[in-house]
């Protein structure tokens, strides 16, 4: 593969039919600052960097707990929904009028499922605890640029980009190279961030072949407890080893109490709006205002539908053997489960009466 290749790979281009800019443009003004309502508009400290605590002041004007929450995906379906954040933090510096806002500053819970659980820890990973280690632009290059590392290119260039399949017949290269690129990410002079090192309360699910049960990794577990403190390159390991693709992921807590042995988060769950919902209203001890979904603001990104899957004929199907299900089985049924979420979520803030609460973003 030549050198053009290479660089068209790193940077892929986003259609305005994948990222609607008409979108994010109601997204800003409607959702992060207050709905254009005089008295939620964002508050001119907001702007300056030297504020002490913006996330005080900015939820005091919104009056919400707004919550992120980001698809389990394939690489180049992460690549899309990256390119979004990255357009969204611009969007944000542009209109507070601060260079250094981050999506951080504008969430207060952070939620994501595979390639969506990395996104998430990057966006609120911390070295000080005062500001995040990444830009959201770093989110879809660490794919475009390390993404070699565990995806083998695709001979058709850009338009393709990765395809889901590894670099060889075994899974072992593969994950040694997700575990070297989310070890470069997640290890800092020679200490390893945890899920305490996370400026907000992020939710990342895994599947527990253990227990075979899903096994959510949360900041408030870990916060409570060293025995749900978990390293955070082993919790981006475990929500994104994706059976077939990846080792599972044998972990323990920081105390070595619990064990568990992951597998790809979108097992457990391909969209993990709802998770991120019951958890804030159950949580009272860090949102003890929230009484319900009308107190609560979602943007849930979806990492899109593969294009070539979304239709079958009967002719077709009819003559599939087990084998030529596998593939088609596990997309259907993780784009299915995204949907139903997406369906359940939308009912439940149209049964409150605030359906402008919740939007859901997903790429075609």
């Amino acid at each position: 593969m030549d050198s053009n290749n290479l660089a068209d790979m790193e940077e892929p281009s986003i259609d305005t039919d994948k990222l609607s800019y008409e979108i994010f443009s109601i997204l800003e003004t409607k959702f992060l600052f207050g709905y254009n309502e005089p008295k939620l508009c964002l508050p001119k400290q907001l702007a300056s960097p030297t504020n002490s605590d913006p996330e005080r002041l900015l939820r005091s004007q919104r009056g919400k707990v707004c919550i992120l929450a980001i698809d389990g995906g394939g690489a180049m379906r992460g690549i899309l929904a990256g390119k979004a954040l990255a357009y969204l933090e611009n969007a944000l510096k542009k209109k507070s009028g601060n260079v250094d806002a981050r999506i951080a500053d504008y969430f207060d819970v952070v939620a994501g499922s595979g390639v969506g659980g990395i996104f998430a820890a990057m966006l609120s990973a911390t070295e000080d605890h005062q500001r995040p280690i990444f830009h959201a632009d770093d989110t879809w290059k660490l794919l475009a640029e390390r993404g070699r590392r565990f995806y083998r290119p695709s001979s058709s260039g850009a338009r393709m980009f990765f395809r889901r399949s590894f670099t060889s017949g075994s899974t072992g290269p593969a994950t040694a190279g997700l575990e070297k690129t989310l070890k470069e990410a997640f290890v800092s002079n020679g200490r390893s961030l945890t899920l305490k090192d996370t400026l907000k309360p992020v939710l990342i699910p895994c599947y527990d072949l253990s227990s075979t049960a899903a096994f959510l990794f949360s900041r408030a577990d870990a916060l409570e407890s060293d025995s749900f403190d978990f390293r955070l390159w082993e919790v981006c390991m475990a929500t994104s080893a994706e059976p077939g693709r990846f080792d599972p992921v044998k972990m323990r807590s920081l105390d070595g109490r619990t064990g568990c042995l992951g597998v790809d988060g979108s097992l457990a769950t391909v969209n993990p709006t709802g998770a991120a919902i019951t958890h804030v209203i159950h949580n009272k001890q860090e949102f003890p205002m929230v009484r319900g979904v009308e107190d609560i603001l979602v943007l849930s990104l979806g990492t899109g539908q593969v294009l070539e899957l979304m239709e079958y004929g009967y002719d077709q199907v009819k003559r599939w053997k087990p084998k030529d299900w596998a593939r088609p089985i596990a997309r259907i049924s993780g784009d299915g489960s995204a949907d139903l979420v997406d369906q359940a979520v939308g009912m439940a803030f149209a049964n409150a009466g605030c359906t402008s609460n919740y939007v859901r973003i997903q790429f075609l």
